[in-house]
């Protein structure tokens, strides 16, 4: 039995033979459950535990949390060559009447690529346009979310030898309805001049779209057009719904920008932080080969680290350490990379008046933001080079910044690591039988040198679908082996974060969504159960049962965040068939220290192992409260089969003085 608890589980049979199952009949097990509640004999939790990881996978973020309505913004997904294609813009009218194409005359040195329409028609004359005009059309990322009352902001960039007469609307999915629009009449533009006009919808379209018109022949040139909602989260970009789900989670800290996304497939792919800063208008973007798809890079480093702040969370940093999927720089090669990595730092960390704290500062931040832990690279351990060049990264950075906590790729759960490091990443995608096993992955693991950071988990696979009850318990059961030996384990955060329904390149995820909707699958039900975790304390526990009993259960005591009472919460899950009774003992507190009144009980649970939430339910498997009227210092409760339950123990004001001096 070891100093925080004994967890019990058994054989149970094989989860292929759980996915159909509907809970029925059931048997009844009893155990107990004894929880050491004493001053003093609790242990601090790490304040970053539980966090988050954001990578740009499934459109996360372009088409996603980034709020950017236009996909192609700077018609460059083509690449830098012309002809380019310029997807998903698409002509309005026949090629009898207007040419679209792209040549390299824009006035970004960084994205050359521009657009141009050559209209063939006119108000009057042989070729008379059509009333709606001709032009072009961008539908955003599977569809424009135009809503009634909400305000607009388009900015774009126009050239003309010919006066101009345009029409910039927002428009239904088939541009018959007219939801918002402004027209521009001006003289000739022989220089490209930036547009910005504010758009008021009268009319809703979830699947609405942007369109520029004209009825006047010339040729027109069109660049970097821009469409967002004018509420982002604080105006910083950020979409409101994803921005408020993310939030609900409470993450301490946000591990970004990936993932495989920071290597790429090829290096020449990779991403690039330089190329994601200043104004949006000059980023070239970039093609993220591993997940397949255009990024104009409007959500970029700054605006990562602008996330962590807005979030209260502590900033991880992902670098490319000179690695991708299928290419690699020699170790002897590599002092440019790591100059390149000093400088993101001294961007984010450097005064206003350093070389590239200046360029954060006219960003509109000159507050330096809080970056002290950075990860080099992600997954490379194996790879020729990795160690050369992790070396080289880690002196080069402890040298400058000896403060910054430096995580490798490399796995130190199970064995001595062979280079210097104050974290290793572990990273973990199985099925729901072997995740839970792994809630004793840390149990004996050496109690001195770096501790873990376990970046990335998941139930996956057939036991997951895209997105089961069955996964977001297993997942449960091996979080709470995290808390439990958070002695050793310093961060952990699930991965992927969002899918757009649109376009799941993996399954499952947390925050599913399209351009108006959203839900979260039971893994990130899940995690709200561990919201108030980190920094709390936690409590030595004992679980006596039928060891075939597939049940683990931790014990915290935290301060609530809105009246500042005291709680110790208990969650348990049962990953087995049976109801258990359990009889639960609060070890160490005396008569009166609870208050009834004040305790509630919450479980997650549902009819069937594999029942996922959708768009049409939403709220099918979802957290609900349970009956708990018997709060006390010894309790009988009843936990149901394949369920998540937490019970949140209101302590009297008499005794939370004792608690004050150790949370």
């Amino acid at each position: 039995m070891d100093s925080f608890g004994v967890w019990f589980f058994g054989l149970f049979p094989l989860f292929a033979s759980f996915h159909g199952l509907v809970f029925g009949l059931e048997a009844y097990q009893s155990a107990q459950l004894s929880i050491n509640a004493s001053r003093g004999v609790g242990r601090q939790i790490p304040e970053t535990l539980f966090g988050q990881f954001f990578e740009e996978i499934n459109h996360a973020g372009a088409g996603g949390l980034w709020a950017e309505l236009v996909s192609n913004r700077g018609f460059e997904a083509g690449g830098p060559n012309t002809p380019s294609n310029i997807d998903p813009w698409t002509i309005i009218g026949d090629y009898s009447i207007i040419n679209v194409s792209t040549d390299r005359s824009s006035c970004f040195s960084r994205n050359i690529i521009a657009l141009q329409m050559d209209v063939l028609c006119d108000a009057g004359g042989p070729k008379i346009c059509p009333p709606g005009g001709v032009g072009v059309y961008n539908p955003g990322y599977w569809g424009m979310n135009i809503e009634q009352g909400k305000t607009y902001k388009v900015v774009f960039y126009a050239r003309s030898l010919q006066p101009i007469s345009l029409t910039v609307s927002l428009t239904s999915s088939d541009g018959t309805q007219i939801l918002a629009s402004a027209n521009i009449e001006s003289i000739a533009l022989p220089s490209w001049t930036k547009w910005e006009l504010l758009l008021n919808s009268t009319g809703t379209d979830h699947s609405g779209r942007l369109q520029l018109t004209t009825t006047r022949k010339g040729v027109i040139w069109l660049d970097q057009v821009s469409a967002m909602p004018t509420d982002t989260y604080k105006g910083h970009g950020f979409r409101k719904d994803l921005f408020g789900m993310l939030a609900d989670l409470k993450p301490r800290f946000l591990r970004f920008p990936g993932g495989c996304f920071v290597e790429g497939e090829w290096l020449r792919n990779a991403f690039r932080w330089k190329e994601t800063i200043g104004p949006w208008e000059e980023r070239p973007g970039h093609f993220g080969d591993v997940w397949m798809y255009w990024t104009d890079d409007g959500l970029g480093y700054f605006e990562f680290l602008q996330l962590a702040e807005d979030l209260g969370a502590a900033p991880i940093w992902v670098f490319n350490n000179g690695i991708s999927h299928n290419d690699q720089v020699d170790t002897s090669s590599i002092v440019p990379f790591v100059q390149d990595v000093l400088d993101s730092i001294e961007f984010a960390r450097g005064p206003p008046d350093s070389n590239w704290g200046s360029v954060r500062a006219a960003m509109g931040h000159p507050e330096p933001f809080p970056l002290h832990h950075i990860a080099i690279g992600n997954e490379d351990c194996w790879k020729k080079n990795y160690r050369g060049n992790y070396l080289k990264f880690y002196y080069a950075i402890k040298d400058v910044y000896p403060d910054i906590s430096l995580i490798t790729n490399c796995d130190g759960s199970s064995r001595t690591l062979d280079h210097p490091a104050d974290m290793y990443d572990f990273h973990i995608y199985t099925s729901a039988s072997n995740m839970f096993s792994m809630a004793h992955q840390f149990d004996k693991t050496s109690r001195v040198g770096p501790k873990a950071f376990v970046s990335e988990y998941a139930v996956t696979g057939k036991d997951a679908g895209t997105g089961s009850l069955l996964a977001g318990l297993a997942e449960g059961a091996f979080l709470i082996g995290l808390e439990k030996n958070s002695d050793v384990v310093e961060m952990a955060s699930y991965a992927p974060l969002f899918v757009n329904a649109n376009d799941r390149r993996w399954n499952p995820d947390a925050i599913v969504f399209n351009s108006w909707q959203h839900f979260g699958t039971p893994s990130y039900w899940v995690q709200q159960f561990f919201s108030e975790s980190s920094g709390a304390t936690i409590l030595p526990v004992t679980t006596l049962s039928n060891p075939s009993l597939p049940l683990i259960a931790s014990a915290i005591t935290r301060q609530s965040t809105t009246d500042n009472a005291y709680y110790l919460r208990v969650k348990i899950v049962n990953f087995g068939s049976d109801t258990v009774n359990l009889k639960m003992s609060l070890i160490g507190l005396g008569a009166n220290a609870v208050n009834p009144s004040g305790s509630t009980c919450t479980t997650l649970t549902s009819t069937n192992l594999m029942d996922e939430n959708s768009f049409a339910t939403p709220n099918k498997v979802v957290p609900r409260p349970c009956v708990f009227t018997n709060a006390d210092i010894n309790m009988n409760v009843v936990i149901s089969p394949y369920s998540f339950t937490s019970y949140d123990v209101s302590l009297s004001p008499t005794i939370e003085p004792a608690y004050k001096s150790d949370i």
